[in-house]
């Protein structure tokens, strides 16, 4: 399988449901399906703005919806928030979708993709901290070499 993290969306659809939606939007009503189309888009966005909003309309989605559709809606908040970095919030969703399809091979997989972002982003961190210790480390020695002469 395709890796979900790495999908982007075409500008020309992201326009296309974009311009769908805002039209709903100013009669007063917004059907599902566009929404969801809108939302599925802006989540596949490379830009972090676009994806918080499509996850916003997710949440929305998520909360009206029944059935089959919320599962779509779940997995793309996982998505969503996994591109954002949001890892934690990322894999609440994830489980949630696998403790009501276990055996879901597409949630599986993206919920070890979010793990090994998470290894991989801690061990940045850690990368990070420890340049940092050195970098004081080294800071404090001068000092000292510097205060003894």
């Amino acid at each position: 399988m395709a890796n979900p993290l790495d999908d982007v969306v075409e500008m020309q659809d992201l326009k296309k449901f974009e311009a769908q939606y805002h039209q709903q939007l100013e009669t007063g009503r917004v059907e599902e399906q566009t929404q969801w189309e809108y939302a599925f888009c802006l989540v596949r966005s490379p830009y972090a703005a676009d994806i918080r909003k499509g996850c916003i309309l997710l949440e929305d989605l998520y909360s009206r919806g029944d059935g089959p559709t919320r599962r779509d809606y779940i997995y793309y908040l996982a998505v969503g928030n996994a591109k954002l970095k949001e890892y934690k919030d990322a894999l609440k969703y994830v489980q949630a979708l696998l403790a009501a399809e276990p055996s879901n091979p597409q949630a599986k997989e993206l919920e070890a993709l979010i793990r090994k972002n998470m290894e991989k982003e801690g061990l940045k961190g850690m990368a990070v901290a420890g340049g940092a210790i050195l970098g004081l480390g080294a800071l404090i020695g001068l000092g000292i070499a510097l205060a003894r002469k």
